[in-house]
């Protein structure tokens, strides 16, 4: 193996260092060199064992695919010369030796058939954080399995300020010191491998620094989380330079005012979450020692139906339980169960049916369209009382702390790349848009013909 030409950066080869009986979280900033160092430990595993080594790569997206087919290219014609084998149509590595690696595809849960009954020693997830919830690199891994001798490994690399931001910090950059091992809830070992772009001494680092600005040239948060790797910070998500806890936190009330209007924010769900909140709009006046300005909106509770272990999936349940548990939580708090939902929810499901408002009604439960604005306008609406939450004379948004999945997910969501003005809609963005349907609502009373005859 011709590897006198293959050099590595002070990061890439404290990666390598590290026993490979240990799991990896590669997070960190633009241009930090960690596609190379996936190549690299690729090599390392198809050296050292030979016609066991089997190995796969995925990623969410094709085009992803062809530029890491160019690092490997690289690393692997280095080290091997001619006698590395690339089959292009089926993305397939045959090494010396015997080794076997793969580089595949991976974006739904329906593809996760085509790596059935097969068996992988390394497994790589670059750009991890394009996966809104970490449910499908978990059944991945039931692939997993090997000689005894044959160290597992699965290794997740991410940039901060994609969907999956808040499920890696919350495994990976919350959990672990960097470069110190530790153990997760499953009793598997991690090691949590920040870089940034100051660790790659292999490219022109002021250049590169420049083409970041330059990309981020309306969005300096983001330019912060490329440049730092921060996965500890919100930098870079969509709300991140509104939402502060100091200001938008609301410790729970034991009740709401009288004098105060009520209602629902509403986003509907069965496979994914449903969400739901209970709005209340301040006349001018304090709960429990705070001020609320006129016109401030509160988000008193919440019902969501995700999934404990995932924020991305639903409980599935129908119209008829949903309805119950709506109108159980507006019991609770003494207010009438309507208010605003999607606009989808009005449509005509055929088979006579009616729509899902319509199956509401049956339910118990009133919901009118939300104020027809789009998705643009809603989003500058939120972030706008969001930061001017806490000031004395003019509205501002508030949620308590009951609104777990608001709190969960808001702070970290990351923004549409193709359009920055609005959220990337692959996330667990459930809980924001019903907050923004409620904030959408037609501030007239609304007739009863609206509501269904309510």
């Amino acid at each position: 193996m011709a590897t006198d030409e293959l050099r590595l950066s002070r990061f890439q080869q404290r990666v390598l260092d590290l026993p490979e009986a240990i799991n990896l979280g590669i997070l960190g900033g633009r241009g930090g060199g960690k596609s190379y160092t996936l190549a690299l430990l690729a090599l390392r595993y198809a050296v050292q064992y030979g016609d066991r080594a089997r190995m796969l790569y995925v990623r969410r997206s094709y085009a992803g695919l062809r530029d890491f087919e160019m690092v490997t290219r690289e690393v692997f014609g280095l080290a091997f010369g001619t006698d590395a084998k690339y089959n292009a149509h089926e993305h397939l590595w045959r090494l010396p030796g015997g080794a076997i690696f793969e580089l595949a595809q991976l974006e739904s849960h329906a593809e996760l058939g085509k790596f059935q009954g097969r068996s992988m020693g390394l497994v790589m997830v670059d750009e991890a954080g394009q996966y809104p919830d970490p449910a499908l690199i978990d059944l991945l891994r039931a692939n997993m399995r090997g000689p005894k001798d044959l160290p597992l490994r699965i290794v997740l690399c991410a940039n901060p300020g994609h969907v999956g931001q808040g499920w890696l910090a919350k495994r990976i950059a919350l959990r672990g010191t960097p470069w110190k091992p530790y153990r997760d809830e499953r009793g598997d070992l991690w090691c949590y491998c920040p870089s940034t772009l100051a660790d790659n001494d292999f490219i022109d680092q002021t250049e590169y620094r420049a083409q970041l600005e330059v990309a981020c040239q309306t969005d300096p948060e983001l330019l912060k989380a490329w440049l730092d790797g921060d996965f500890t910070a919100a930098r870079g998500a969509f709300f991140s330079d509104v939402i502060d806890e100091r200001r938008n936190l609301v410790e729970p009330w034991s009740a709401i005012p009288r004098v105060w209007e009520t209602w629902l924010g509403h986003d509907f769900g069965s496979a994914a979450p449903s969400v739901t909140y209970i709005l209340a709009r301040s006349p001018g006046e304090s709960v429990d020692g705070r001020w609320y300005p006129r016109d401030s909106v509160v988000l008193v509770d919440e019902l969501a139906t995700n999934r404990r272990d995932s924020l991305t999936q639903g409980l599935g349940w129908t119209v008829a339980v949903l309805g119950e548990e709506i109108r159980n939580m507006c019991k609770r708090w003494k207010v009438r169960p309507e208010g605003a939902a999607d606009d989808a929810c009005f449509a005509q499901t055929g088979h006579g049916a009616g729509s899902l408002a319509d199956e509401f009604r049956r339910a118990g439960v009133y919901f009118y369209p939300a104020q027809k604005r789009d998705r643009v306008s809603g989003w500058q609406l939120m972030k706008r009382m969001l930061a001017d939450a806490g000031k004395p004379d003019v509205p501002g948004l508030y949620v308590s702390r009951r609104c777990s999945y608001w709190w969960q997910t808001l702070p970290t969501l990351a923004r549409d790349e193709r359009r920055v003005e609005d959220l990337d809609t692959t996330g667990p963005d459930h809980g924001a848009d019903a907050c923004r349907y409620g904030l959408l609502r037609v501030s007239r009373k609304v007739k009863k013909a609206e509501i269904g005859g309510a």
